[in-house]
């Protein structure tokens, strides 16, 4: 399983995260944006992040572009955790994709949110190779939700 993870740059922590966060907060998706709050596997604290919330042929994921996060890891441990818009607060369970059953999903959200997100996928964008989004899929993991 890889440990790939792409540490965000001083203006996506401090400005871009952060607006993405309280625009979500106040009930205005960003392109499918949403809060999502998960329990710290060892602090048992709610943390939060905003994500784009992908939907694809009539489900729901979420990608970590970034690769192995916090949230990632988080979600990994506990199995769950809620999806926020606004005052709006939606529990969720998830499951974790294998990396097979993710090129087709990955090149949606290419094509979805490449202009914010496609530098984090090692050049590969919305119309390479099946062979290439095959190659770099164990670097981003995927959630469905249930």
């Amino acid at each position: 399983m890889s440990q790939r993870y792409v540490r965000p740059d001083w203006f996506t922590k401090n400005v871009f995260n952060p607006g993405v966060r309280l625009l979500t907060g106040l009930g205005v998706s960003v392109w499918g944006s949403r809060v999502l709050a998960v329990r710290g596997r060892k602090s048992g604290q709610w943390r939060t992040t905003a994500v784009n919330l992908l939907d694809f042929e009539g489900q729901r994921f979420l990608v970590a572009p970034r690769g192995v996060t916090d949230w990632v890891r988080n979600m990994r441990a506990s199995g769950g955790g809620e999806l926020r818009l606004g005052p709006r607060h939606e529990t969720i369970r998830v499951v974790e994709l294998a990396d097979t059953e993710k090129p087709a999903l990955l090149r949606h959200y290419l094509r979805r949110w490449k202009w914010e997100s496609g530098q984090f996928f090692e050049g590969v964008g919305a119309d390479a190779p099946d062979s290439e989004i095959a190659r770099i899929a164990p670097n981003h993991p995927v959630f469905r939700i249930v």
